[in-house]
């Protein structure tokens, strides 16, 4: 009998899962033992056995696709079982597919209604989207009214952004047959701005259906060339060129290409230069020029720029569930922060006598941890979580260390870290910071921290604040070693130091709470030998 293999909840915050590999495809023989799938989860990647023999008759979610906990995985049985029961004509891939074709088609067939509709030689104007935030357009003014006859770039009516008004003009011939939007009043992007055709066509029908794709296909290259028209940059002439009659687009073109306005013959309403005046443009022979007029048309020459491309790169299910939970503890949890400079001179000898001993090798880091630790165990108030109607004060001291990754930011957690040397502690931050880049740490290793401290001062960061990671109520942010001057005895003398960042949660730790924590942990840095005491 076919058994159905539900998502599985790999850890306690995991919600859904992603299937970031199938190492069995439909049809596959499964043995118990065999690996189905590797699972992304909110932490780590991990593999996926099965626990029963069978043949593979259903995947219910595609590779590199995510699911909720406990929905459909895959259905295990007898070769050519029937499992139509099982699946319960839940949408396989193909399924999924057919579903978005269904869709599609009432939008297509709506296009076509509207296509059919618009009479021959009319073109519908829609609301161009002028800027990369605007959501609908305003029509400060109209400069043609209906029944006037309009030119590819007249200037039809002037359009308020989110950002600015801009000039707004035809690419086509015709006569303005209906305005779609009264001046003063909005649209949104892409409803019918204004229809221009022959002159006496009816187009009381037109656009009354929902709005679809334009006849022509220049409205949609208006749209995208309408985009670099946000931002408007001085034309290349050094003549102001704001006494210059030119629409938007038409100067945007001219700075793009070089092209002198003052040199450019309008073609527009009342010569007004347009876009197809920059693009037909061609460059008269000039004579021969005096040394100054040389020099000017040299500063004049026009700078070459390689245009970028946008990219995107889809979030992985790690990255996705960090986003949210560092949203929830920021927003949730009231941050306050405190901030200490620490002497490291003490610290620094110490470490070099401790790298003296054959075989061991600790970090700063190493020792931070441990000294965090134990200012833990005289402090249990900040080893403590929010629980809604109470404080849960926890019994073993965890430690979670960020270890930056490809897909984000992890915390492994070194369990009962007050009872560890520093060899021990090296060694696990060590093993597990390399495990988390190649997403082999298991999930209980990032589950239980209690407090977690977070490290930029390898990259030269001196001082910052970390969001706090939940539930714990707080977080000790670390920053570099810095040689600087300080006062010791009276004199001023070189030193290093260190600044330390306590992000606490006000619900659990208060103000001084914290300051007395940060305190300890100065004394422990400052005078090591108090660790062994």
């Amino acid at each position: 009998m076919a058994e159905v293999i539900t998502m599985p909840r790999l850890s306690d915050t995991m919600t859904e899962g992603k299937v970031a590999k199938w190492h069995k495809k439909v049809g596959d023989k499964v043995k118990e033992g065999d690996i189905l799938a590797e699972i992304e989860t909110d932490k780590a990647v991990q593999d996926f056995e099965s626990e029963i023999n069978g043949t593979l008759l259903y995947v219910g979610v595609e590779e590199g696709a995510a699911a909720a906990v406990d929905s459909v995985l895959a259905i295990i049985g007898n070769e050519g079982e029937d499992i139509s029961g099982l699946t319960g004509g839940a949408a396989a891939p193909s399924a999924g597919s057919e579903e978005k074709k269904s869709e599609e088609q009432p939008k297509a067939e709506a296009a076509q209604t509207v296509a059919a509709e618009t009479p021959a030689g009319v073109e519908l104007i829609t609301m161009p989207r002028l800027s990369d935030t605007m959501t609908e357009g305003k029509v400060a003014k109209w400069h043609k009214n209906v029944g006037d006859t309009v030119k590819e770039g007249d200037l039809l009516a002037e359009i308020e952004t989110d950002k600015a008004v801009q000039d707004f003009e035809s690419e086509f011939n015709g006569v303005l047959l209906k305005q779609g939007v009264e001046e003063g009043g909005a649209a949104p992007v892409d409803s019918v701005l204004a229809i221009i055709g022959p002159a006496g066509t009816d187009v009381s029908a037109v656009g009354a259906a929902p709005q679809a794709a334009p006849a022509s296909d220049k409205p949609a290259e208006q749209k995208a060339e309408a985009k670099t028209e946000e931002k408007e940059a001085p034309a290349v002439s050094s003549s102001s060129s704001d006494r210059v009659a030119i629409s938007p687009l038409a100067k945007k073109m001219a700075q793009d290409k070089g092209v002198d306005i003052n040199s450019v013959q309008g073609s527009g309403e009342n010569g007004r230069i347009v876009k197809k005046d920059i693009e037909n443009y061609q460059p008269a022979a000039k004579p021969a020029a005096s040394a100054p007029a040389a020099s000017a048309a040299a500063a004049q020459v026009a700078v070459s720029f390689v245009q970028g491309e946008d990219t995107e790169t889809p979030n992985s299910q790690v990255r996705n569930v960090i986003a949210k939970r560092l949203a929830e503890s920021k927003f949730s949890a009231p941050h306050y922060y405190l901030m200490v400079e620490i002497n490291m001179d003490k610290a620094i000898e110490a470490r070099k006598e401790i790298n003296s001993i054959p075989d061991t090798k600790i970090s700063f880091n190493d020792m931070i941890i441990k000294a965090t630790a134990i200012a833990l165990r005289k402090h249990p108030q900040v080893n403590s979580s929010w629980a809604g109607d109470k404080i849960i004060h926890r019994g073993n001291i965890n430690v979670g260390v960020a270890v930056a990754i490809p897909d984000g930011l992890v915390v492994p957690v070194l369990k009962n870290t007050d009872q560890m040397s520093y060899t021990q502690i090296s060694a696990s931050v060590k093993d597990m910071a390399s495990r988390a880049k190649n997403k082999g740490l298991k999930a209980n290793e990032m589950e239980g921290s209690t407090f977690s401290i977070s490290n930029l001062g390898m990259f030269g960061i001196e001082t910052f604040t970390s969001i706090i990671n939940q539930p714990n109520s707080a977080i000790l942010s670390v920053g570099a070693i810095i040689e600087k001057p300080i006062v010791k005895n009276g004199q001023i003398v070189v030193g290093n130091t260190m600044k330390l960042s306590l992000a606490c949660d006000h619900r659990v730790v208060d103000g001084a709470t914290g300051a007395q924590f940060l305190q300890t942990l100065r004394t422990y840095l400052e005078n090591p030998l108090t660790l062994l005491l």
